[in-house]
């Protein structure tokens, strides 16, 4: 039996990851949001979450420059996702964010939104 995940759709197109990416939000979409999933371990809510914070935007802007820099849409996100999951949370974030030091920067953004997201709706 196969079962498929439904990729949520983005809730901010007007910024984060899908307002960035302008006319290659559709196509990068379900990419970035399976490749971060896969990565962090974290559920796709979760990722849609981080997507369209402002820290989505920053990851976008890491995509993009991939694009620039000759790299297809998959690779581009792929390096991405990779470059974050090398980054690592520092002191200064931290204490900031309350995100466990030393957890890998991507891991931690993700689930530090989700958190937000949850706190908002409360």
């Amino acid at each position: 039996m196969m079962t498929t995940t439904q990729i949520p759709a983005t809730q901010n197109e007007a910024w984060g990851f899908w307002g960035t990416m302008n006319d290659q939000a559709q196509t990068a979409w379900p990419i970035a949001m399976t490749a971060i999933s896969d990565a962090t371990f974290q559920p796709l809510e979760s990722v849609r979450a981080f997507l369209d914070s402002r820290h989505g935007r920053h990851f976008a802007d890491d995509v993009l420059n991939g694009l620039h820099a000759g790299l297809n849409l998959q690779d581009a996100i792929h390096a991405a996702t990779q470059r974050w999951m090398g980054w690592t949370i520092g002191r200064l974030t931290s204490k900031q964010h309350g995100i466990p030091k030393g957890l890998p920067y991507l891991t931690g953004f993700v689930i530090h939104c989700e958190i937000v997201e949850e706190a908002l709706a409360d």
